[in-house]
């Protein structure tokens, strides 16, 4: 059994609480940090998060604050699991009190909207002295929460640390893979976010598996080539963080971004839903894709979509006149 460790999860959303239940169960001594006081009083009263896992009960073990800086009193690494664009505020919060030398597991799929760069970019501009990792792959909050089987990644830059931060928070229904490939498992988990999209907005309009099929296959081409440019390696892309996850994300509405471009596609309101991580990343993603020269003509449309400068039928339209050229050129 891994020897048991002191561990602060900070962010009470759905995944948050999913990964601080897991490393309970396992036997850490985890604290869960969340803003909302409710969220605080129903996971250490009633051992539930209603508002974000409704229906799972959490470990009595497990305690939850909302003051940010006694949840890492004694905390020998932290998971950071907010939402990419408020990422960069978060760490400003942290560095008052941080201890150096804390490793940092970065938990959340996007990019900064307002610069074009990853979770861990973003913390090591603001924390330049804490070991950071990031761990992503094909994984709901609530399967994890509920203890189904599931295997995602994480990567750090020192190879040991990501093996350690590994084999702690593994356990009986949580297989962790390492990886020093911090790039290729960023790349994966906020690409395969747009392109979750399309999927969605393509179930939506009812146009078949078929078309669905080929929507996944064909944005997996994109998001192998422009994660490459970016520097990430064809292995990574190819695994769990990368192609794992754009099939799990492109296939279920437990996905917030499928569910979101479901919701597109049949033509409803979106001002009701959640705002999804892809709705964020997708402009960012297709400039990148230009500033590399890379052609990324579904990242391109979901922007435009999104923008507003072409409708979603426009769009289709679009991309089905698209020249033909062989598939692997």
């Amino acid at each position: 059994m891994t020897e048991r460790r002191r561990i602060a999860v900070i962010g009470g959303g759905a995944w948050g609480t999913a990964l601080a239940t897991v490393a309970s169960r396992n036997g850490h001594d985890v604290t869960l940090y969340a803003r909302e006081r409710q969220t605080v009083d129903a996971v250490n009263e009633t051992h539930e998060n209603p508002a974000y896992l409704p229906g799972v009960g959490l470990p009595v073990e497990l305690t939850a604050t909302d003051n940010l800086e006694s949840a890492f009193d004694g905390a020998e690494m932290a998971l950071i699991v907010v939402p990419a664009q408020t990422l960069r505020i978060l760490a400003r919060e942290l560095k008052s009190f941080l201890p150096a030398g804390l490793p940092l597991v970065l938990c959340s799929k996007g990019i900064e909207k307002s610069t074009g760069r990853f979770a861990s970019q973003v913390v090591a501009d603001e924390l330049p002295d804490q070991p950071l990792a990031v761990l992503s792959g094909p994984s709901f909050a609530h399967d994890v929460a509920r203890g189904l089987p599931t295997a995602v990644t994480l990567a750090a830059e020192d190879v040991d640390l990501s093996d350690r931060l590994a084999a702690v928070l593994s356990g009986d229904t949580l297989r962790i893979y390492a990886s020093s490939d911090i790039v290729g498992v960023e790349a994966g988990g906020a690409l395969k976010n747009v392109l979750a999209l399309a999927a969605g907005a393509i179930a939506g309009r009812h146009m078949g598996p078929s078309a669905g099929a080929a929507i996944i296959t064909r944005g997996f081409v994109e998001l192998r080539r422009l994660g490459e440019a970016l520097g990430a390696r064809t292995e990574t892309l190819m695994g769990l963080s990368g192609l794992g996850d754009l099939v799990l994300t492109c296939s279920s509405d437990q996905s917030r971004n499928f569910a979101y471009g479901a919701a597109l596609g049949r033509g409803e309101d979106l001002t009701t839903l959640k705002l999804a991580e892809g709705v964020h990343s997708a402009s960012i993603a297709a400039r990148l894709a230009r500033q590399h020269g890379i052609e990324a003509p579904i990242i391109q449309t979901v922007a435009d979509v999104l923008e507003g400068s072409v409708s979603l039928d426009d769009a289709i339209r679009a991309l089905l006149s698209r020249p033909l050229k062989r598939e692997t050129d």
